[in-house]
């Protein structure tokens, strides 16, 4: 029996503030908002129209919580061949460079780890002998992809959530730069895209939260492009004064040993900030040397 879908319209509203407007709504488990410099009520009705709308259409495509979508269609195929659209295909083959630049330790075939660790803050820790038990399930290299055929072995899962929302900031500024040339700035829960330099102002000012009773605090400044940030201020578990980040190695299905506990990056492209914040977490204790090697503005809290 398929589950139920929700079919009401998600709604979104506007403000006015100084520097212009500002629309609100939520996608993809997170609070979104999007910043426009522009004394112009119907423009910024407009832009966060097309944002929320665009934030709406990727995550109903690409969540694997549906059963209307194409990934349903992927995870139930049962080891048969599908083939894929353009859009899809763009973002598994973004996936695929990220797998072979990482060596394997960015992998979108790793979300069936969720099935023995849930990161609620509790102390319940899975045991080495299930994570293993997993890892047959696990591995890019496994999959068949000849663009734009997918053949997916049964068993395994694709999971987009780790470059989903920061594919849907970058889409969305393209279609609010499509429309005005007035600074727009883009925030799907902390993922951010801005299309040019506010206008009374050389660049945008992001906050970087502290974390952890920390009482570091920092601005990243932003002219034009993404910034992406990956932690686990929210998702972790801890056992015995030793705490467990959601940060997962596809490679042994455990958490991995010493990660930041938050990093931001700011590059071109959300989604490059995303995949560079991702594997700086994947790299643990050498995360800044990581960081540093890759020549990016970033912040990491430790």
């Amino acid at each position: 029996m398929n589950k139920k879908i929700n079919t009401l319209k998600p709604e979104f509203k506007i403000e006015k503030i100084n520097s212009g407007y500002r629309g609100c709504f939520n996608a993809m488990a997170s609070p979104c908002e999007v910043l426009i410099e522009a004394d112009d009520a119907q423009l910024a009705s407009r832009i966060t129209d097309l944002v929320a709308n665009e934030a709406w259409r990727i995550e109903q495509k690409f969540s694997r919580y549906r059963d209307d979508n194409i990934l349903y269609q992927i995870h139930n195929a049962k080891g048969k061949t599908v083939e894929i659209d353009e859009e899809l295909s763009y973002l598994l083959n973004f996936s695929q460079q990220c797998f072979q630049l990482s060596d394997g330790l960015f992998d979108i075939t790793s979300g069936v780890l969720r099935r023995i660790w849930t990161f609620d803050g509790s102390d319940k820790i899975p045991t080495r002998k299930q994570a293993k038990t997993l890892l047959n399930n696990i591995g890019w290299d496994k999959v068949s992809w000849k663009p734009p055929y997918l053949t997916l072995p049964e068993g395994m899962e694709i999971d987009l959530g780790g470059i989903g929302k920061e594919y849907a900031v970058d889409k969305a500024a393209l279609l609010a730069a499509a429309i005005t040339d007035k600074p727009v700035l883009i925030n799907f829960g902390g993922d951010l895209f801005a299309t040019k330099p506010p206008l009374t102002r050389k660049a945008w000012q992001v906050g970087v939260e502290s974390i952890g009773g920390s009482d570091k605090t920092g601005l990243i400044q932003i002219a034009a492009g993404g910034i992406a940030t990956s932690g686990d201020a929210q998702r972790y578990l801890e056992r015995d004064g030793k705490r467990y980040s959601h940060v997962l190695n596809p490679k042994t299905g455990w958490s991995v040993a010493h990660a930041p506990r938050s990093v931001t990056v700011a590059a071109p492209r959300c989604i490059e900030a995303g995949f560079l914040s991702t594997m700086a977490m994947l790299k643990g204790k050498e995360a800044k040397s990581f960081l540093q090697a890759q020549d990016v503005l970033f912040w990491i809290q430790e």
